[in-house]
């Protein structure tokens, strides 16, 4: 220590021999004092003067040496020479006795390791050149080696800065006390999260220096989340009404003091907390803060608010789209919203007391008696179930079932219920899947329409030139062959049969709706009774016929000749479910249906219908056979006596014409087939109320002239076709494949009036040759012959100007009426 500068001036020089006797060497102040009198030979007075003035010092460096020697840190200085020259109490137990000099007594209690002992060095090193230095070192002390940290500082002192001040701060003591105050203050920090109040500060800016855990619990959020910035108080705190302005939003102007008021808290997700806030304004070094207590009002007005809560509730319940219920262990409803009343056929009123299977289709009671026995005795069952309830057969439901019980607190909550529920209600779950059932329904059907299709075009191509060839011929034979040839009756035997062939055709292309209609603008009335002789001679004498028509009867655009296919195949089937007798009805009227109507997976739209009634009071229809009658090849009749594909025909007929088919039946009841034909409306929207009604007459002399092209890869459709042309009065040029006729065409000589082409060859087919002709010639007629539909070859034509069609199988007299039609020779 510097402690001459602590004198006054006149004494310091006389005293500085003082600091130069090392402690210990017995001199007292005041011998110092005579023995500088004596030496220097001064007066009386100025001896006086030098020994008030050494007791002045005295007093002083005893008070300086108690001081040092109550610190807590240890002292030490070091002399020039490196030995001490004072050491307070607090080195001298840090590091006692020893003859050695003091630093290096202090080198030897560094801990070994690290870079303690060059750390000290360099500490040595900055106290020799005279120049301040600190470090924290780790040394070994006391007589058990305690290792404790330190903090020395070393610096120059004493007069030309020839003697160095060691201090040793000990910072283990001060690590303690800092972990002490940690310690409390986490203690009241516990203290006041642990606290069913609210605690928070906030600065000016609203930003949050402080929340405890219990105010950010009610916003959703942390205490770390809250005082990061992420929100602020305006943002959290707001007023009971939206145009208050309470006084508890903080602002730099805002007056120190205590105010109180309600809030509302907004916390994560919507949810808003009420509260009540005491807030303590008050200066800080950062600027104002508050100290807020807030009390969260919820629980004092949760009875309120549960009761408004669980009004919502029921409401919701009661609304909620899909069916949901409680039933008792018994099977019994307790409550039920108006979906499953809806659903059921009754009102949620009557159906409490109810048993759930007595409302079901008899079919379905045993499996839901069984799952409601399973989950009464604990076992889970949550496959759920169709069923039909019994008064709206026509619909399917799903059913979920469930406990209460089963540790779902939702479930428990399924229906708000006045009194404590009993720990076995069960839950049912009703969904309506009767738009999604019939959905699947049309898609199978589409499907097996999609796969008849494609067994009926294949089918078509193939199997009619087959039957073309055949009833050509026969038609050839019969030219030459009167009625009273022996072979007449072989050649017609063999013509209606392959006649019955192509209906059968006709039949799988009527049901995948791939055949060409011609349909016209016809009354149904007069339809009927052209074809009541027909009906009567197919159904017999056993069976009466009453035909009903109705009064002005709209009129319909069918197909006639497919729309009597559709009423014969009926009155067959009437006929075979009547075979000990019976009355067959057929009854027309118009319809005028205002709403939809729906039948099964079959939904009809409103609007003006033709409805044909075909009723019979045969055996009946079964149940499980309804919903499969108008499947392709499906029959109930015996093996030989039907294709099963006469009400397929009818249903793809019906269907193709843009009309609908529904069928009602019981069994011994008979059945009835309800046809809807839509009512015909001109392209301009206007009501037609008269058909025209007119057919071509036929023609009876077919022959012709002319030169015709035929081309046909089929050989006996091809020679066929060239001899009845013949026949007829024509020039015939025949060609195998389209590259011949291609090549004959444009080497002909004279001109061609008409070329008849099949649709399917290989490698040029026939609407090819028809574009690379009339680049030549483009008025060229053309009729089109094929096994396929007309709607399926069209698809392949880039215009349809001027191209006829003749579908196969076709027959003499047909191939003859179609040539005079195209070329244009009328019979005289």
């Amino acid at each position: 220590m510097a402690l001459i500068s602590w004198l006054p001036a006149g004494a310091a020089g006389v005293l500085g021999v003082f600091f130069l006797v090392r402690a210990g060497s017995g001199w007292t102040v005041e011998t110092m004092a005579v023995a500088i009198i004596g030496l220097c030979g001064l007066g009386s007075a100025a001896a006086v003067g030098i020994c008030n003035a050494s007791g002045a010092l005295s007093r002083t460096i005893d008070i300086l040496h108690r001081t040092l020697d109550a610190s807590l840190e240890a002292w030490l200085i070091v002399a020039p020479d490196g030995g001490r020259f004072y050491a307070n109490d607090a080195f001298v137990q840090l590091f006692p006795g020893g003859t050695e000099l003091p630093l290096d007594r202090i080198e030897r209690t560094l801990c070994p390791g690290g870079n303690a002992q060059e750390e000290f060095r360099w500490l040595r090193g900055q106290a020799a050149r005279g120049e301040p230095a600190a470090a924290p070192l780790s040394l070994r002390i006391g007589h058990n080696n305690r290792v404790s940290r330190f903090r020395i500082t070393v610096g120059p002192t004493g007069e030309k800065g020839q003697y160095r001040c060691w201090s040793f701060q000990d910072l283990t003591v001060h690590k303690e006390t800092e972990m002490a105050i940690e310690n409390e203050l986490n203690s009241f920090c516990k203290l006041l999260d642990s606290m069913s109040i609210g605690f928070y500060s906030a600065d000016s800016d609203g930003c949050f220096r402080f929340a405890n855990e219990t105010f950010a619990r009610w916003l959703g959020r942390t205490p770390s989340e809250i005082t990061a910035g992420e929100a602020r108080l305006h943002d959290l705190v707001t007023a009971l009404s939206p145009a208050d302005n309470h006084p508890l939003q903080i602002s730099a102007t805002a007056e120190v003091g205590t105010c109180r008021g309600e809030v509302l808290l907004k916390a994560r997700h919507g949810r808003v907390v009420t509260a009540r806030i005491a807030q303590n304004i008050a200066v800080s070094a950062r600027g104002l803060c508050t100290r807020s207590v807030v009390c969260n009002l919820t629980p004092e007005r949760a009875p309120g608010v549960a009761l408004e809560a669980s009004e919502v509730f029921r409401r919701c319940f009661a609304e909620a789209p899909v069916g949901i219920a409680v039933i008792d262990n018994f099977g019994r409803f307790e409550e039920a919203n108006r979906a499953v009343g809806d659903l059921l056929g009754t009102t949620p009123e009557r159906l409490k007391g109810q048993e759930l299977i007595a409302l079901l289709e008899e079919d379905d009671r045993n499996r839901i008696a069984a799952k409601l026995t399973a989950l009464t005795e604990g076992r889970a069952d949550r496959e759920p179930a169709e069923v039909r309830p019994r008064r709206s057969s026509d619909k399917t439901i799903v059913l979920y079932l469930g406990r209460l019980d089963d540790g779902s607190d939702a479930a428990a909550s399924a229906a708000p219920r006045s009194s404590a529920r009993s720990p076995g209600e069960l839950t049912a779950h009703l969904i309506d899947v009767t738009d999604r059932k019939n959905l699947e329904t049309q898609f199978a059907q589409s499907q097996k329409m999609q796969a008849i299709g494609q067994l009926a075009g294949g089918v078509a191509h193939d199997f009619n030139n087959l039957l073309t060839a055949m009833i050509g011929f026969c038609d050839l034979l019969l030219l030459r062959s009167p009625p009273g040839d022996p072979s007449f009756a072989d050649i017609m035997q063999i013509k209606q049969n392959a006649n019955r062939a192509a209906n059968l055709v006709r039949q799988l292309l009527a049901f995948s709706r791939q055949q060409t209609l011609q349909p016209r603008v016809l009354n149904i009335t007069d339809v009927l009774y052209e074809l009541r002789h027909l009906i009567e001679r197919l159904i017999g004498e056993n069976i009466k016929l009453d035909v009903a028509h109705g009064r002005e009867l709209w009129l319909a655009k069918v197909d006639q000749g497919q729309l009597e296919q559709v009423i014969i195949n009926l009155a067959v089937n009437a006929r075979d479910a009547m075979a000990n007798g019976g009355t067959l009805t057929i009854h027309t009227l118009n319809i005028r249906q205002d709403e939809e109507l729906r039948r099964g997976h079959e939904v009809m739209p409103p609007g003006d219908y033709i409805k044909v009634e075909v009723s019979d009071t045969g055996v009946g229809i079964p149940k499980e056979n309804i919903a499969r009658i108008f499947d392709p090849f499906f029959s109930t009749k015996e093996l030989g006596s039907g294709t099963g594909l006469g009400l397929s025909t009818v249903y793809g007929i019906v269907k193709q014409t843009g009309g609908f088919i529904f069928v009602d039946s019981k069994p011994l009841h008979g059945a009835i087939f309800e046809i809807y034909l839509p009512r015909y409306r001109s392209p301009d929207g206007a009501l037609v109320v008269r058909g025209d009604g007119s057919e071509e007459a036929g023609l009876k002399d077919l022959t012709g002239q002319g030169t015709i092209m035929l081309v046909e890869d089929d050989d006996p459709v091809r020679i066929f076709g060239a001899r009845a042309l013949r026949n007829k009065g024509y020039k015939v040029i025949e060609a195998k494949s389209g590259e011949v006729a291609l090549d004959l065409i444009r080497n002909a000589e004279e001109r061609i009036d008409l070329m008849i082409t099949d649709v399917v060859m290989p490698r040029m087919d026939g609407p090819h040759l028809v574009r690379e002709v009339r680049e030549t010639i483009p008025d060229l007629k053309v009729i089109f012959i094929s096994g396929y539909t007309e709607d399926a070859f069209r698809q392949r034509l880039d215009s349809d100007s001027g191209i006829d069609f003749l579908p196969k199988p076709f027959s003499l007299k047909q191939l003859a009426i179609k040539v005079r039609d195209v070329i244009g020779i009328r019979a005289p």
